[in-house]
Formats: C-alpha cells, structure tokens, sequence
C-alpha cells in the first residue's frame, strides 16, 4: 500500500519527536511491505520565521494531498510572552482545523499496566481505565467573534455552536459507543450557557437513533471532578471546544505522563494524527523529550486513516515493550532507572518493530 503522508513538524520539540514517528513508520512500512511518501511543510512559529505566516497556503496544499497528517507541536515563548504580537502559531493551529476540517478531536485515556505507579492517582481508581473524549474542534468561543471595547478595558469573546456542528460530533461519538461499551456521556454547562442548552437538546433528539446506548448528561465541572475520582465509569464522553481542552489534559494526569497520550483529529479532507502534549520550549534540541505519545499517534493513524489494524498492533507492542523494558526518556526512567535520549528510544523501537 503506498501511503503519502503530510510531515508537519512545528515547532519546540515537534521535530524531535516526529523524528523518532518517522524511524517507526519507515521501520512498520518495511515490515509489511507499504510504500511511505513523507511530504514536509512549515507551520507555527517555524512558518511565521520562513514566510511570515503560521499556515501557509503551501503547507495547506501539502495537507489536502495527503492521505493523513502526522503533527508535532505549535508554540514557541517569545509569542507567549508578547500580549500584543498580531500573528501567533495558534493563529496557524487554529486555521489549519477550520481549512481541513478537523471537527472532532479524539483523546483515548488508558493506563500503562508497567506505568500504573507513575500516576499521581492512586492505583484503585485507575485501574481499567479506558476512555476516549471528543472535543468539538471548530467551533465554540475558540472560533466565535472576539474583540475590545471602551478603550481597550473590555474583552469579549462569543461562544457559538449551530445545530449542525454539535449534530456531527455526537453521531461521531455514538457510532464509537457502539462499537464499545454503549456508554456516552454529553458534558455541558446546560444550567448556565445556552450554547450547552443546545448541545443537551441536540443529543437528546438523537438518542432515539441509537437506542442501545445508555446516554448520561454532566455539567463540566462535575465531570472535571469525577475524572480523577471514578475515571473507569466513563466510555465514550463528547463536549465543546472549551471544556474539551481542559478535560483532556486532566485526563492525561491518568496515564502518569503527558508524554505518552496520543490523539487524531477527524478531518472533513484529511485527518491530523498528534501528541496531546505542546511544544515544551525549555526540552527543544536537548534530546530528552519523551516520543511515545507521537509514535502512538502514528498508530492510530495506521488504523484510522489506511485500515491498518494490525500495523497500529504492532507499533502499540513495542511501546509496550519499551516502557516494560525500562528504554524511556527520563520524565519516565526515575531516580533509579536509566534515562535514554529521544533519539535512542527511537532507534530502540524501529529496531524492535
């Protein structure tokens, strides 16, 4: 099968880790026989750097050629700290979701069975947790009209969902309850923002389609207090752009490291493929950032974008393998474990394919 695959490795330690993708993918590809046509474009502030722009129309035509998207990381600090900078990588995140599409993001949140310690939750309540969280992408106050007033001592920024929008998540997150536990749970702040009041109606109205689905409804705050309380009673859980920023980060504290949570954002053209965690400035170029979570973001990939099940198998089997043989960068290696470079843990798992 050949396999064209858009590169886009942004910015901090985006290139380090999409490196380490690269060796697995090309080690994958070998192993069963597929042809990889890697195309690289710029985006974030490597791309504001180069043409002044965080996503330029070249990466786009890059993006909408390819059969997937493999991304690394936006951000860099010198735009984090300047309030008044006009053009931001964001910009460029922000723009590639709406150009491609990207309406649903999807976080899994599992445990690592040789990593369940690693997490600040105590073992009891995390044990068995496997969730997936979809976070609407292209709309909500992220994409709502935004402004200043009254000299600039006013900020607002617009919340806005159409029916439509809400519509394609939910059926997004009902097909994937089906096919696992039948559980969804729609989150929402429905007793305050009328913006969630259409969100509750809109799934509401569609439940009749999916009746084997046991649907719940939870206020966000409620839900931002169960994830780490009872995570394992969740299956399958959709919310807005917002709330479903926040939520999957939390969620990844599950897990013991940001660094190892994959993610794939469903495109209307073509599907991005990425590491939860950003671009974590203060690690770029020491060779120390942990890969995993890209590497795993490449296996969703191979099953999501091509139908490649037993490609993403083997690409989760040797993470598995690494993190039970101790090969790992050391935000996992411990005060008594060894702490490989990103560049070694690369080279330990396209070997080990």
């Amino acid at each position: 099968m050949k396999l064209n695959i858009a590169l886009l490795a942004g910015d901090g330690i985006g290139p380090e880790v999409i490196n380490q993708a690269v060796k697995v993918v090309d080690a994958v590809a070998v192993k069963f026989g597929h042809e990889v046509n890697w195309t690289e474009g710029l985006t974030g502030a490597a791309a504001i750097d180069a043409v002044g722009e965080p996503y330029p129309d070249s990466t786009h035509e890059i993006c909408m050629a390819a059969d997937a998207v493999l991304f690394g990381a936006i951000g860099h600090p010198r735009f984090d700290n300047d309030p008044k900078a006009t053009v931001r990588p964001e910009q460029g995140l922000l723009k590639m979701r709406k150009k491609l599409g990207l309406y649903a993001n999807v976080r899994p949140t599992f445990t690592f069975p040789s990593l369940i310690d690693n997490s600040p939750l105590k073992r009891e309540r995390i044990e068995g947790t496997d969730l997936i969280i979809l976070r609407e992408l292209t709309g909500g106050i992220y994409f709502g009209e935004r402004g200043r007033k009254d000299d600039g001592n006013t900020a607002f920024d617009t919340c806005t969902y159409t029916r439509e929008e809400i519509q394609r998540l939910a059926k997004l997150g009902f097909e994937m309850a089906m096919t696992r536990s039948k559980k969804l749970c729609c989150v929402d702040k429905a007793n305050v923002l009328e913006s969630s009041r259409l969100w509750r109606e809109t799934v509401q109205d569609m439940e009749k389609d999916y009746p084997e689905v046991q649907v719940s409804y939870e206020f966000v705050d409620a839900v931002a207090m169960r994830l780490v309380q009872w995570p394992s009673s969740y299956d399958v859980i959709i919310t807005e752009n917002l709330f479903g920023d926040i939520l999957t980060d939390e969620a990844s504290v599950i897990s013991g490291s940001m660094g190892l949570m994959p993610s794939a954002s469903k495109g209307v053209h073509t599907s991005l493929y990425e590491p939860i965690h950003g671009s974590y400035p203060q690690a770029a170029g020491k060779d120390i950032a942990n890969p995993l979570a890209t590497v795993l973001s490449a296996a969703m990939m191979f099953e999501d974008a091509f139908g490649l099940k037993e490609e993403a198998e083997a690409i989760r089997a040797v993470v598995n393998k690494s993190l039970a043989e101790g090969i790992v960068t050391e935000d996992l290696a411990g005060k008594e474990g060894k702490a490989y470079k990103t560049s070694e843990v690369g080279d330990w798992l396209a070997t080990n394919v």
